[in-house]
């Protein structure tokens, strides 16, 4: 079995928004009275818009004080904001690195999949120049449940027609890392403070097909132990 499949995560693998989500977010706590600081932003990460408003609340002990409309309300504003912002993103927003390797894949006959959480996902990738670049792109609205759950990476297999054992997934967040292992893929973190990926890398900088392949050569090639 060789690997069939890459599929990204959006948000810190391909392009660094995460400034972007922090300052919606700030500003949509900071009016129902909650202050919240790019540490606690970044347990955010590969977490659904809903399940982000939820956790704020709770942080701010207010998790019972908005019914469904308003919450749902709260989530729009603060959608709302980051759309915003998301005018300045163009092609060179990509994060250093992301363009050679997907253009390597293309050249290695590797499929390209995108399993990101997040319903803007289309938008961004569109304003990156990069929707040709892949094959299938998950859609977060038709997948319920959020990482660490692999529904979107099991989502994204299924629309590149592999089996998540021959694919690789690559995430920046520990709920995404913990996504793909429990969908059966082989594992890349990139950056800090990440347990359990098969692959650490500090930067996308590092993140090359060479790189790729030698992982699957050593856990899943011929002599492996897999």
């Amino acid at each position: 079995m060789t690997v069939k499949a890459v599929i990204f995560d959006l948000d810190g693998v391909i392009t660094d928004t995460a400034h972007l989500h922090f300052d919606a977010w700030r500003a949509t706590a900071a009016e129902v009275g909650i202050t919240i600081d790019e540490a606690f932003n970044d347990g955010l990460k590969g977490i659904s818009r809903m399940e982000s408003l939820q956790r704020i609340l709770r942080h701010g002990g207010k998790e019972q004080a908005f019914n469904v409309d308003e919450c749902r309300a709260l989530a729009q504003r603060k959608n709302a904001r980051y759309v915003q912002s998301l005018a300045s993103l163009n092609e060179d927003a990509l994060l250093p690195g992301i363009r050679d390797l997907l253009a390597e894949l293309r050249l290695a006959k590797v499929k390209i999949g995108l399993a990101s959480v997040s319903l803007n996902a289309p938008r961004i990738m569109q304003a990156l120049g990069i929707v040709p670049a892949f094959d299938f792109c998950a859609d977060a609205a038709r997948v319920a449940r959020s990482k660490p759950d692999p529904a979107i990476f099991l989502a994204a297999c299924q629309g590149l027609g592999v089996r998540p054992e021959a694919a690789i997934g690559i995430e920046d967040a520990q709920a995404g890392v913990d996504a793909i292992n429990a969908a059966g893929m082989l594992s890349v973190g990139i950056g800090h403070a990440l347990h359990n990926a098969d692959l650490h890398l500090a930067t996308t900088t590092e993140l090359t097909w060479h790189c790729l392949s030698g992982l699957w050569a050593r856990t899943r090639g011929p002599g492996s132990n897999q």
